[in-house]
């Protein structure tokens, strides 16, 4: 189990899927627990009853079924699906809407999601979920990307209130991939995920989806910029190094 984890921290995302399923073929005792501890490219899916998309993820799914947050629906229809109780999805139907607002400022379109459920420990948990595929053909505004997405999925474990105050622990993954193409440098392929965990103790009185959403904003922030120094910055690095400009190339020739 360590092993193939360790394996999956390195597969590209576009490819993680193809390899997961070897995985469960491999070690089907395990497909418990990889199923649970792996993150899968997400997918969407229309709700034709809202005319909203949603995403598919393991954290909507009962059976072979997803649950809509606009709806509250299963889609194919499950009679028995597990859906939240009535104050839970109350705030559920909040958390979307705040969230879509979210979703149009920092990434200019894109699909999200917010699904809440009850836990063992009498809180809650509310996973956020945000796909924007930047390519050409789909929500990409500026065009410079072929092919391209950002997938963000941030689960939030809510403690129970005590005098006035919560605990919140926070984890959250980045999947990121992208492919340019032009004549001058060919095709370019970049491909990562990033995941990152924070807790912390905040007072109730502005809300859960208050204290949440700031959460959720300052660790996106955290994880744009790691991925901008790890993966945009080393490839910067290396692609300097491998082909330097040519003026560096005519400022460390020798003088003649």
């Amino acid at each position: 189990m360590e092993a193939a984890m360790d394996l999956m921290r390195r597969i590209p995302p576009n490819q993680s899927e193809m390899a997961l399923s070897a995985l469960l073929s491999l070690l089907p005792h395990h497909s418990a627990d990889l199923l649970s501890q792996v993150d899968q490219p997400l997918q969407v899916f229309f709700d034709e009853e809202s005319g909203k998309e949603f995403i598919q993820c393991e954290y909507n799914r009962d059976a072979d079924s997803y649950r809509s947050p606009w709806s509250n629906k299963y889609h194919p229809p499950l009679e028995d699906g597990s859906i939240p109780n009535p104050q839970l999805r109350e705030l559920e139907v909040e958390a979307n809407d705040i969230f879509a607002v979210y979703r149009d400022q920092y990434y200019e379109g894109g699909v999200s999601s917010v699904y809440m459920w009850e836990d063992d420990n009498h809180g809650f948990v509310a996973c956020f979920l945000i796909k924007k595929d930047g390519s050409k053909k789909a929500h990409g505004r500026r065009g410079y990307l072929q092919e391209g997405s950002w997938e963000a999925i941030h689960v939030i474990e809510v403690g129970i209130e005590d005098e006035g105050a919560a605990h919140y622990c926070l984890t959250s993954t980045v999947m990121l991939s992208l492919t340019t193409e032009n004549k001058p440098s060919g095709t370019f392929n970049l491909s990562g995920s990033i995941r990152r965990q924070m807790s912390m103790d905040l007072s109730t009185e502005e809300g859960h989806l208050c204290n949440m959403g700031k959460m959720i904003e300052e660790m996106e922030g955290k994880l744009r910029n790691s991925l901008d120094q790890v993966y945009f910055g080393k490839t910067r690095e290396m692609v300097c190094t491998l082909r330097p400009p040519p003026e560096v190339i005519q400022h460390r020739m020798p003088e003649s």
